[in-house]
This record gives structure tokens, C-alpha cells and sequence, in this order.
């Protein structure tokens, strides 16, 4: 691991918040906290915001007592859920699990040495394994990066899309950079996104990517379309949507959000079934932006989308 002079500026044993986010998962969610709490590294507070949940879930929280930090909240989405954790959080670190997904006891413990690097990184994104719903491994393999220190801003800020990013149970953050976008947008036509949390983490601040797995992510009946292009409409609202939200609240990142806009319209055309909200969504977008930018972004989407037909028939 590379040394620094730039001292990180927490302490050298820093509070470090898990937030897990739950809806309806009681069959996996006793394994989600108690990954959480048996981490090598032991100053941490395991925050678990319920949303809601219709089924066994808020019995099997109080079960945990005093040893967690329960959250029960009426139904909002994943994206409500970040900003619920986030807020009941004190920690200098906050690292974010799905209730589906487990950690590896080593997590936080390489996370914090990351951070102590340097102040200057401010966000660490990880490798995950995907594993079914009994956790044995599947044959595919999710997001495998190298270990890299990584400053996408200036990219970004010109109009380019960061990297593949993985899924939110390897999303860690510096309390300072959540603060400068949390709470963030919410909206019923996307619940379920953590696109927000980690394109804008990318697009202000520096951070490091860990290549190393550090957790399991589950795929199950609930959210097996990661492996589906069927759901494709709801790729276009979440890029779509996120750009909006990103050209709204920071509009020096306007090219961004732009090009998000580019990719969910494509992936709207791919899309057979017709979507009234995404096209509300995306008329809205459309209507605060010039003429120029307009053309720029339908001929941009044009390219994705004959792109996509020329990758689908080889």
C-alpha cells in the first residue's frame, strides 16, 4: 500500500456508522447485522433503518437491542433510507450494506487503513462476490477493479462517465463529502437507486478503489435483474432521473448530468414498452435545457442505441 505525507485528518481509530437499509428481507437480514457487528474492527455503531417492512423484520432489529440503532420509518425507497441512516449517523466513516448482502469481517479494518492514508480521500469503493441466496458462489463475477487511488472530478465536470461503480454495500464515505449532497432527492418513480450517492461521491471528491473483496453480494428472486437487460425502462429512469437530480442541485456538473440523460434516453428507445413517467421525467429535463444541449443529447443517445443494436447482433 503506497505511503502519504498528507496525514489523514480523523483519528487514527475513527467511529465508523453501518447503515443497513431493509424492506421485507427477514430471511436475510439476521446475517446482514450480524456481519456488521462481528467486524474485526470494533468502533463502530450499526444503524439499521427499516422502511417499512410488512413482514418479520422490525421483530428480528428489536431482537438486537441495544447493540444496534434501530430506525423504523413508513415506506419511502432505498434512496429515503440513505438519508435516514445518514442523518441518525455520528461516525467519521459511513459505509452503507444492503440487507441482502454480507459483509466479510475484515471490511471495516481495511476501509479505515484507506482512510488513514489521507485526508485527501474522502471516498473508498471496494470489490464484491456475487453469492446466491444461500451465499455459495455464483460463476459470475461482480465489479473486479485493482487497487488505484482515483480522482474522476475533472473528467466528470467535462461531460465523462466515471467507471463502472459497484452496488452500495461497497459504497464508504467520508462523513464531510456525504454532507455536501445529504440528504439527496427522492422520488416514488425511482425508490430504488444508489446512483446519486455514488456518482456524486466521484464527481467531488477524491477517493480509492480497494481491489479486494470485502463483501457478498446476494443475488436472489427480488433483484435478480442484475443479471437482466428486461427491466430496461427502469435503467432509462434511473439515469435519467439521476441526471435531473445532479443538474438541479449542482449545476456546475450540467455535462454530466447531461450524459446521464444521453444514456437513459437510449436506453428508453431500446426499451418496447411505452413509459409515461420516464417520458415526464425526461420532458421536464428537456425543458430546462437549451437547444443546443438538446440536440447534443439526442445525438448522443442516437449513438448508444445504434451501439447497442450492433453489440446484440454479434
Amino acid at each position: 500500500m503506497t505511503s502519504s505525507t498528507n496525514v489523514s485528518s480523523i483519528e487514527p481509530n475513527p467511529l465508523v456508522s453501518i447503515v443497513i437499509n431493509n424492506y421485507n428481507y427477514e430471511r436475510f437480514l439476521k446475517e446482514s447485522i450480524d456481519s456488521a457487528l462481528n467486524q474485526t474492527y470494533q468502533n463502530i455503531e450499526v444503524i439499521v433503518v427499516d422502511d417499512g417492512s410488512k413482514d418479520n423484520s422490525q421483530a428480528i432489529i428489536a431482537s438486537y437491542g441495544d447493540r444496534i440503532v434501530p430506525i423504523f420509518k413508513e415506506n419511502g425507497g432505498q434512496c429515503s433510507c440513505f438519508n435516514a441512516g445518514f442523518e441518525a449517523s455520528h461516525g467519521e466513516i459511513i459505509c452503507f450494506l444492503d440487507a441482502d448482502d454480507i459483509y466479510l469481517p475484515e471490511k471495516v479494518a481495511e476501509v479505515v487503513e484507506i482512510f488513514n492514508i489521507s485526508e485527501k480521500v474522502e471516498w473508498c469503493f471496494h470489490n464484491l462476490r456475487w453469492v446466491d441466496e444461500n451465499a455459495e458462489l455464483l460463476p459470475q463475477l461482480s465489479t473486479q477493479r485493482p487497487t488505484v487511488e482515483c480522482d474522476f472530478r475533472d473528467s466528470i465536470k467535462s461531460g465523462k462517465l466515471p467507471p463502472p461503480l459497484p452496488a452500495s454495500s461497497a459504497l464508504c464515505f467520508r462523513r464531510s463529502l456525504l454532507g455536501k449532497y445529504l440528504p439527496k432527492p427522492i422520488s416514488k418513480a425511482v425508490p430504488n437507486t444508489d446512483f446519486y450517492v455514488k456518482f456524486m461521491a466521484v464527481a467531488l471528491g477524491k477517493g480509492f478503489f480497494l481491489g479486494k473483496v470485502l463483501a457478498l453480494h446476494r443475488i436472489h428472486g427480488s433483484n435478480a435483474a442484475t443479471f437482466s437487460n428486461k427491466n430496461e425502462y427502469l435503467w432509462a429512469r434511473k439515469y435519467i432521473i439521476n441526471g435531473s437530480w445532479i443538474k438541479a442541485e449542482f449545476p456546475s456538473l450540467k455535462r454530466f448530468a447531461n450524459k446521464l440523460v444521453s444514456v437513459g434516453l437510449s436506453k428508453k428507445w431500446q426499451n418496447n414498452k411505452k413509459d409515461a413517467v420516464t417520458q415526464e421525467i425526461l420532458e421536464k429535463y428537456m425543458n430546462v435545457t437549451s437547444f443546443g444541449e438538446q440536440l447534443e443529447i439526442n445525438l448522443r443517445a442516437a449513438y448508444y442505441y445504434m451501439k447497442s443494436k450492433v453489440v446484440k447482433t454479434n
